[in-house]
């Protein structure tokens, strides 16, 4: 398994804070990415497996053409969220080999995302976050990884403007139902959020000359 450094960072940080068997599977597999048993372990965990690989699931099904018949067709939607550096045509042929079944064929909808590299995380970047986060957050350890959703980053980044993404808001340990039914946020988490932004964002505007 090939990680990339930010994610090998994280694990690395994040196996003394998490400790037990899912802190040290985390430390075996920012040493030796190759490390299968480790990989197994926190591939068990939804949001720690999106951060090791490439997941797809299928988001659409459609097929028939009335409630009385066969189908005589069938198609699926399948969604992927690409590890960083993977190219899109060879997600497509991985799905194609899974398949095994000639009569299906696999293709890519169009226009699909760009493909890009995390940018570098520089001091001009982290110790503003370092700062605020000291003061908002004492004691918390700060760490940084390659989050396992889509957003806007992608295209900005293809067009050549590095892009990274914080929010000072903490969620509960369900990630507070997010893009689900009942989404909320601790209303002290909003509120510690607006301030850890809006502090980090003046000292981000005085780098600016």
């Amino acid at each position: 398994m090939q990680l990339n450094d930010t994610t090998r960072t994280y694990f690395s940080r994040m196996s003394t804070i998490v400790g037990g068997e899912t802190g040290a599977a985390m430390k075996a597999l920012a040493t030796d990415g190759a490390d299968a048993k480790a990989a197994a372990v926190l591939s068990q965990d939804p949001r720690l497996n999106a951060m090791l690989r490439t997941t797809c699931v299928a988001t659409r099904l459609d097929a028939g053409h009335a409630s009385n018949a066969l189908p005589q067709r069938a198609r699926a939607n399948i969604n992927c969220r690409i590890f960083p550096g993977v190219a899109i045509e060879e997600v497509r042929e991985m799905l194609k080999g899974i398949l095994a079944d000639p009569e299906i064929s696999v293709t890519t909808v169009e226009p699909s995302d760009p493909v890009v590299l995390p940018p570098p995380l520089t001091a001009a970047i982290m110790k503003p976050i370092e700062q605020v986060t000291r003061q908002i957050y004492a004691g918390i350890e700060l760490c940084r990884c390659c989050r396992p959703a889509a957003t806007d980053a992608i295209y900005l980044a293809h067009a050549g403007i590095p892009t990274y993404g914080i929010s000072g808001m903490f969620v509960d340990p369900d990630l507070s139902n997010v893009h689900g039914l009942n989404e909320r946020i601790r209303v002290q988490s909003l509120y510690d959020g607006r301030d850890f932004l809006f502090s980090l964002v003046k000292l981000y505007a005085g780098q600016v000359r």
